[in-house]
């Protein structure tokens, strides 16, 4: 059954210009879509079609009748004396009239006994409670917790919190309204991690339809089994997740690369011949003319195929400052806090030369705060940091602010980086900023675009310790592959906030977790770390110490235990090969960590190997427990 149908949509803003120019694609009931296109495709301008905020000027649009469709970007308004708890209670409104009209039901049959006020109530009542009616105050525990919407932020108003919080509230509405079909713009990007895998987790369970757009590579991994993208108006399909979307994609540009040489090649040989056929006419063979302009019509028929482009790379890079000695930072006894609120304590760290460290943590946990603290823009409670004495500081913001927003682009950089006009207008060049664009005032930029002119004149400086605060939010999928191109170059120091699953792990070699006023210290990659924490979690807990008690003494068996000792040496040889096994795979994680596919492989096979541990693990103590008893 389709639940999203879209026929040659056309829109356009400005006359002349068509964002959608003819789109056609179809959404089946459950499916998982990505909708994927550079910023200013028209993504979003579809998502507003279909929710009906935009009309569109040709085609059909149609979404299956009597499916409820919720967009996540789209925030409700709402009275202003309303808080959170009670915008999340909306989500329950047709369960409240059912409640409702059953209350109005009972009060009747205290008087009537008619059996259609006993049907209808028996009706009501299997319906509420096949939709959850007595479960929701758990349904909304749930959520809440999920997505990080504590109690305190229930009570407060809904319209006194962030855009992003006001987002975060409205996706836990729609999840609670459990409706049939998701958009999903950006969901990602106001969510931490853990409420982010969070999200991960209930969509891999959500029965309706979602179609998202969304840059966060290893969500749409996670998420989407078919990818749309919009190119110059329409759509191309890959039937597969973002991980093969790139792998063919590539092949699809190399394979119009090379019948686009190949046709250029015979154009060249064809038009050669022509050329020659009309000088040998004009040597008196008029005949030849004929054939050489049939030669030409057969050139024409052959220019079938465009030459594919591609969107070209920064070519940005870093300015490196040498590092000499051994310590970069120090941190010893750190602690903040505001007011009676203790963000950490006790926080000793050591950072030495060449490393990369991811901070991670939940929203709110302190990171940036320590951030701050690390660059001198705010004083710690207790303790104190201190770096080398060689180290030079580079630092991009997670939210960027310019002295003068009301200056150009160009007269910026000329003002700060102390740079001539046609410098200034290269590098911004070199940034994608051309043509009047670099006289447009800083404050028109969007938030992705002052993140890249803030790292366009970060470039400048010559660094050894780079500081990054969410360097991938408010960037595009090839904005973001175009700053880790400059980090895989970088050969300083990193220290990094990011919530981006796949910039950590193609990055750390080291996680600081800052979370309960603590950071745990963890030296390896991230998918290291996962694997640690998912194998501390599962471990059982310690076992009191039981009372000893003197053993009687016990006449041995007089057979069996050499069998059993093989057994038990041949378990031990097992799980040592396995665990040899899961290092080198941990290895490999990391060769292939800018490679989606491998990754993902390598990803699955730590996975089974990891069950193939665990019950390797329990054949060992089975056979070891049979062994001591038959020593006993």
């Amino acid at each position: 059954m389709i639940d999203i149908s879209v026929s040659n949509l056309v829109k356009e803003f400005e006359v002349g210009k068509k964002i959608l120019d003819g789109l056609s694609f179809q959404v089946d009931q459950g499916e998982r879509v990505g909708l994927l296109g550079k910023n200013g495709a028209g993504k979003t301008t579809v998502f507003k079609i279909l929710t009906g905020e935009l009309d569109h000027d040709e085609g059909e649009v149609m979404v299956a009748p009597g499916k409820t469709l919720g967009l996540i970007s789209q925030i409700p308004v709402y009275p202003p004396e309303y808080t959170v708890e009670d915008v999340l209670d909306t989500a329950f409104a047709p369960l409240h009239a059912m409640e409702a009209e059953m209350a109005g039901l009972a009060a009747k049959m205290g008087e009537d006994s008619s059996p259609d006020l006993l049907r209808r109530y028996g009706e009501l009542s299997a319906a509420f409670e096949a939709r959850g009616g007595y479960d929701t105050a758990t349904e909304l525990n749930k959520v809440c917790n999920g997505l990080d919407i504590p109690q305190a932020m229930r009570e407060q108003p809904f319209a006194a919190l962030s855009g992003g919080e006001k987002t975060r509230v409205n996706l836990a509405r729609l999840i609670l309204e459990d409706t049939d079909i998701l958009l999903l713009d950006e969901p990602t990007n106001h969510l931490d991690l853990r409420a982010t895998e969070w999200l991960e987790d209930y969509l891999s369970r959500y029965k309706g339809t979602v179609l998202a757009i969304s840059h966060d590579r290893w969500f749409l991994d996670k998420v989407v089994k078919r990818v749309i993208e919009i190119v110059d108006g329409k759509a191309e399909f890959y039937q597969g997740n973002y991980s093969f979307y790139v792998v063919e994609k590539e092949r699809r540009y190399e394979e119009k690369l090379r019948q686009y040489e190949k046709e250029q090649a015979k154009i060249e040989q064809l038009q050669a011949a022509a050329d020659k056929l009309h000088l040998w006419a004009f040597l008196g063979n008029d005949k030849l003319h004929k054939r050489a302009f049939s030669m030409e019509k057969r050139i024409e028929r052959l220019c079938t195929t465009d030459k594919p482009t591609k969107e070209r790379r920064l070519d940005i890079k870093f300015g490196e400052r040498d590092f000499r000695g051994d310590e970069v930072l120090v941190i010893k006894d750190l602690a903040k806090s505001f007011g009676e609120r203790t963000l950490f304590s006790d926080v000793n760290l050591l950072v030495e030369g060449g490393e990369r460290i991811a901070l991670l943590g939940d929203n709110g946990t302190g990171k940036s705060t320590l951030v701050k603290i690390l660059l001198g823009e705010e004083p710690p409670t207790a303790g104190k940091v201190r770096l080398g004495p060689t180290v030079k500081i580079g630092y991009l913001p997670q939210i960027v602010h310019f002295a003068h927003p009301e200056r150009s682009l160009v007269d910026t950089l000329i003002y700060d980086l102390d740079v001539s006009t046609q410098t200034a207008r290269n590098r911004l060049a070199s940034f994608h900023f051309r043509g009047e664009d670099v006289f447009k005032p800083v404050s028109a930029l969007s938030g992705g675009e002052q993140s890249r002119l803030r790292l366009c004149m970060l470039m400048d400086e010559k660094i050894n310790l780079l500081i990054l605060d969410e360097p991938t939010n408010h960037l595009d999928v090839a904005s973001r592959e175009w700053i880790e191109s400059a980090v895989e170059d970088y050969e300083g120091n990193l220290l990094f906030v990011s919530h981006d699953r796949y910039f950590i792990n193609r990055f750390a070699t080291r996680i600081w977790m800052l979370e309960n006023g603590h950071i745990t210290d963890f030296r390896g990659t991230y998918a290291e770390f996962q694997a640690a924490r998912a194998k501390a979690a599962a471990a059982p807990p310690p076992a009191a110490p039981a009372e000893e008690k003197p053993k009687k003494d016990k006449p041995k068996r007089p057979g069996g235990t050499k069998e059993l000792e093989k057994q038990v040496a041949a378990a031990e040889r097992a799980v040592a090969k396995a665990e040899e096994r899961q290092y080198e795979l941990s290895l490999r994680a990391e060769e292939v960590s800018s490679n989606y596919l491998e990754l993902q492989k390598v990803y699955e096979e730590q996975k089974a190997l990891e069950e193939e541990i665990a019950t390797l693990y329990t054949q060992w103590e089975k056979l070891a427990a049979e062994l001591e008893e038959a020593q006993g």
